[in-house]
């Protein structure tokens, strides 16, 4: 069975760390393009950082550059997402995504968000406030 599930969500201060994981089953995770989204209540989904199949090249929004880190252990199956200088802006459900290939990771670049993806995970809360 494939699946993706997120975790580390919570509630931070702002100002403050997470780190968010995204552990793969059912498929061998260094085969894809992983990528990091989120979407707050009313608004749309942001994609917010993708890695590619080797690690080689990184994605990041404007809205997280500088302050989020976004890598991946192959050998473990898991890509993460390391959130520092937390702003309540950053409150929202979390999820990775997984796309079989680096097609996506360089659209974005190009601001053109992903409008298919090979799997996705439920999610996780974070929510930034004091």
């Amino acid at each position: 069975q494939v699946q993706l599930v997120e975790s580390g969500g919570g509630l931070a201060p702002p100002g403050g760390s997470l780190i968010l994981s995204c552990t793969a089953s059912g498929f061998t995770l260094s085969e894809y393009c992983m990528t990091w989204a989120r979407q707050a209540p009313g608004k749309g989904l942001e994609w917010l950082s993708g890695i590619a199949e080797d690690g080689t090249y990184t994605y990041y929004a404007d809205s997280v550059k500088g302050r989020f880190t976004i890598s991946r252990d192959n050998a473990k199956n898991t890509v993460y997402l390391q959130m520092n200088n937390l702003k309540t802006e950053d409150t929202a459900l979390y999820y990775c995504a997984a796309f079989d290939s680096d097609y996506w990771l360089y659209r974005l670049e190009d601001g053109v968000n992903p409008t298919e993806y090979d799997y996705r995970g439920q999610g996780t809360q974070v929510t930034v406030s004091s």
